[in-house]
């Protein structure tokens, strides 16, 4: 058994506590999980098998916990969705069912039809124009020296503000996915274009999410990538510590195919870690804290990428105790992202000038290597560039403008703020086609700059 630190603070939780986690049977709270033991709540096979996947049942485990009117809002949300659905019962229990219009954890994955808003007319379904830059289907390269390998379509649960909602999970009503399903033959075409390209020395291997790869799997990856004589980090990405942490646990499998990758690393003088995606306090408990101390004792480090989300934790204090946790906890904090310009989750977004806000209210109160660079990923595939390196904002229209030298070069590139943040002459401007390409045309003019420099794609 896996000691864990909390026990050693009990007591000073009042001046430090997000060295605290909860470690009670808080399940129990919930009627449909009463009488649902430790060991049963702890399996991931348990986990899986009672996930809530389709409407029907989550309208029955609703009806359970909440009222009618929220039951019926959440419903219809599902069914204008761009995502479909996937929530585990270690997710559901951690909510907030008394007052689930305000639980940060519930606006992440579960939407309601009366919080979404109008989409900005600059957001994509494919914001970041993966498609674009990928020479071989489910294999993204944009930046010189690293590529992005999309593994699978599938996940342990479905964040409503995925990047990858053109691609992630079962058909919506909204969004017919492009299938990029675990295919060996597809994976070894990606492969033979990493072979062929000497310059790619770094592949974050994602999807989807590797914690949905079996570990034998996980094993042909690593060791088929870990063998080309370039490629010397690898980077497997999962969101799987916060919605199903009991499965490092739990599968022994999965954990020693990860851990030997990263020892034949080592031994290769190579690196393989693991990247993971927490984005409130309260997705972190002692079932997490088991997950990564055995992650740690096996000698992986974890990276933690979180998505700044309005109602989640779009304030300083929520990204400090976020950040802390994590680092009480041996993960560091590595980037912090404006939430991407994708289609159906404009409620999710807020203006680039809170992003700016809660930057210089967390830089400074932790020590570097475990501050989170903020960043931006504009529409058109530029790439992630630090909130204050943007050319021109201009905060009456919203509108951003970025440049990445770097990655493609002598273009622009364009972010939005939500038109909920906006006044309400400039909110109802932007849907209007003429007014919009003014706004756009006069913040170009305002750098000395055409659209003929713009890398954002716009339908004037």
């Amino acid at each position: 058994m896996i000691a864990h630190s909390s026990a050693l603070v009990i007591g000073e939780q009042n001046n430090y506590p997000w060295r605290l986690v909860r470690r009670d049977e808080f399940w129990r709270e919930l009627k449909p999980w009463k009488s649902i033991s430790r060991s049963d709540f702890s399996s991931p096979l348990w986990q899986e098998r009672n996930s809530l996947t389709n409407p029907e049942q989550l309208g029955a485990f609703l009806g359970e916990v909440t009222n009618d009117k929220f039951l019926q809002d959440a419903v219809r949300g599902v069914q204008r969705a761009p995502m479909s659905i996937r929530l585990s019962p270690y997710l559901l229990s951690l909510m907030d069912w008394n007052d689930p219009y305000g639980d940060p954890l519930r606006r992440q994955f579960l939407p309601v039809s009366s919080e979404l808003a109008t989409d900005h007319p600059l957001v994509r379904l494919d914001s970041t124009s993966e498609q674009k830059d990928s020479p071989t289907a489910g294999l993204v390269h944009r930046y010189f020296d690293r590529v992005l390998f999309l593994t699978t379509n599938v996940c342990p649960v479905y964040c409503r503000f995925c990047t990858r909602s053109y691609s992630i999970g079962l058909d919506t009503d909204r969004v017919i996915k492009l299938q990029l399903k675990v295919d060996r033959e597809r994976w070894s075409r990606c492969f033979d274009y990493i072979r062929k390209t000497p310059q790619i020395e770094d592949v974050v291997i994602s999807g989807g999410d590797v914690f949905r790869l079996k570990a034998e799997q996980i094993s042909l990856i690593a060791e088929t990538l870990l063998a080309i004589p370039h490629v010397k980090r690898l980077r497997f990405a999962t969101k799987g510590l916060a919605v199903l942490p009991m499965k490092i646990i739990g599968d022994s499998d999965w954990l020693n195919a990860l851990a030997k990758a990263a020892e034949a690393a080592r031994r290769m003088f190579k690196e393989v870690v693991l990247h993971t995606h927490f984005n409130h306090p309260n997705e972190i408990t002692g079932f997490t804290e088991d997950a990564l101390n055995a992650l740690f004792i096996r000698g992986i480090a974890v990276r933690n990428l979180s998505v700044m989300l309005r109602g989640v934790n779009d304030d300083v204090d929520t990204m400090l105790m976020l950040c802390r946790r994590l680092t009480w906890m041996n993960v560091r904090p590595y980037y912090s992202y404006m939430c991407d310009m994708v289609v159906g989750i404009e409620d999710l977004r807020f203006p680039l000038s809170k992003g700016l806000e809660i930057e210089k209210g967390v830089r400074g109160a932790l020590s570097g290597p475990y501050t989170p660079l903020f960043v931006v990923d504009p529409p058109g595939g530029c790439g992630k560039r630090s909130v204050h390196s943007f050319e021109l904002y201009d905060k009456e229209s919203g509108l951003s403008i970025y440049s990445a030298p770097s990655v493609k070069a002598r273009q622009l590139f364009l972010y939005a703020d939500p038109l909920h943040s906006l006044s309400s002459q400039a909110a109802t401007a932007w849907l209007e086609p003429t007014k919009a390409k003014e706004f756009i045309l006069r913040a170009l003019a305002n750098i000395g700059a055409t659209v003929e420099d713009l890398g954002t794609e716009i339908s004037w």
